[in-house]
């Protein structure tokens, strides 16, 4: 018996790695994490970003909108914000650590990128939350935004599935310029997707020739599933397509990039 127990011990299982893997993610979490709280202003923007559109653009017409319509809005800034952190958090955030020595060390370590890859992915759903928070508060207080549960539990889900080309991008365009490059390609990117997914200007108000091209990015399809789902009506047929198109191609410049980057600096 104390044999047996010696052994198990000794040679670490398929029980033991998974939870050392998990330990190793939540302790990358953290510190990126801690890392981006000491930055305050990324933080507050954040936050308050996609609460400040609502205030400026929803509100005043709160009365014309009604309560599908408020709702729609509130479910567009959501995906504004889940896009906001894609290209800042896992874009411009990536190609900083990137620069940093720590990064570079901690990628000579014999662990693997899993923990920190699987981390980068938590600290991005955390900020998204972060941003998505103040938005609904102020959506119940001030607007006449309305859902059930299950159909806020469905948007949720539609947001994930909205982030996944979004996540893709930011990561590819993190991994493949340096910081500074990264930086601006986030804000030059951030308001045309932005607009042209009618994240900003309802489709429904788009020019005929604006929304046709509006169809096929991946903000567009993304406010279409998520609205869909937060205010219960039909979900355009193309929209999961786009999305599923999108996570492929943009995922595969993501691997590329991060491949191409590793093969650069560690070979």
């Amino acid at each position: 018996m104390s044999a047996r127990a010696d052994t198990s011990a000794d040679t670490p299982g398929q029980v033991r790695r998974p939870a050392g893997a998990l330990r190793l993610t939540w302790l990358h979490a953290r510190y990126q994490v801690t890392e981006t709280l000491r930055v305050p202003v990324v933080v507050v923007s954040t936050a308050v970003f996609p609460a400040l559109i609502l205030v400026v653009f929803v509100v005043p017409q709160a009365g014309a909108l009604g309560p599908a319509g408020a709702t729609a809005a509130v479910a567009q800034l959501a995906v504004f914000s889940a896009m906001s952190v894609s290209l800042f958090t896992h874009g411009a955030g990536t190609a900083e650590d990137r620069a940093l020595p720590w990064d570079t060390h901690l990628r000579t370590l014999p662990v693997g990128a899993g923990p920190r890859f699987a981390a980068r992915v938590l600290v991005g759903a955390f900020f998204t939350v972060v941003g998505l928070v103040p938005l609904v508060v102020l959506a119940a207080l001030v607007t006449d935004a309305t859902t059930t549960a299950a159909r806020a539990a469905a948007a949720l889900g539609g947001l994930l599935v909205a982030g996944l080309p979004l996540l893709a991008l930011g990561l590819a365009v993190g991994y493949s310029v340096p910081a500074k490059a990264a930086l601006a390609l986030a804000q030059v990117l951030l308001l045309p997707l932005a607009f042209a997914g009618g994240l900003f200007l309802p489709p429904e108000g788009m020019p005929d020739w604006l929304a046709s091209i509006s169809t096929w990015t991946p903000t567009r399809a993304g406010r279409d599933l998520v609205v869909g789902a937060a205010t219960g009506t039909a979900v355009p047929g193309t929209a999961l397509p786009v999305l599923a198109g999108w996570t492929v191609l943009l995922g595969a410049l993501a691997v590329r990039a991060i491949r191409r980057d590793q093969g650069r600096r560690f070979r």
